[in-house]
């Protein structure tokens, strides 16, 4: 009989170390991902994905609702990504962006640099919401306040990034 993601979550956060890991692995590609949206570097990724899944599992017993254990990682990669830049005091090269002269590469800069503007709270609810498409009662329940506080944070920054396109009078479409 297979197990299913929400027995394997029940079962992590009971202590189950066999569980897991299995999460671990059941996550590790939206880590990864995460990870190099922030940091850029695949070493930095991989040093990251290390840190986290330690992270984790100190404190896998805090998470209280099951559902949210795949949110609850990407959120502690998120915190852990901005810290290490943070401390750096460095930001990577986007260098790995530009393959051609093409303009979705000219976009992507963009977007970046968009994003490079936002508070780490704000890069955070677009990340959850657009790249990983968490719904807004998932956000709702994770930052523990009210939908219509996380939909008027996202409106916010939407027009955050909206005004700094018109300003830079760039390509990106928000």
């Amino acid at each position: 009989m297979e197990t299913t993601d929400r027995e394997i979550h029940i079962k992590a956060i009971a202590g189950d170390d066999e569980a897991f890991l299995a999460l671990m692995q059941l996550y590790k590609e939206d880590l990864l991902r995460t990870a190099l949206a922030f940091l850029r570097n695949e070493h930095d990724a991989l040093e990251a994905l290390q840190e986290v899944t330690y992270r984790a599992y100190k404190k896998i017993r805090t998470v209280k609702n099951p559902a949210f254990v795949k949110t609850w990682l990407i959120r502690i990669m998120m915190n852990y990504c901005q810290d290490q830049l943070k401390n750096n005091k460095r930001f990577a090269s986007d260098d790995t962006f530009i393959s051609t002269e093409g303009k979705e590469d000219v976009s992507r800069l963009e977007m970046r640099e968009a994003l490079a503007e936002l508070s780490n709270e704000e890069q955070q609810l677009i990340y959850l919401k657009y790249f990983q498409e968490v719904k807004i009662k998932d956000i709702a329940r994770l930052e523990n306040i009210p939908e219509g506080t996380v939909k008027s944070r996202l409106h916010k920054t939407l027009r955050t990034l909206r005004s700094y396109f018109e300003e830079k009078g760039g390509t990106g479409h928000v």
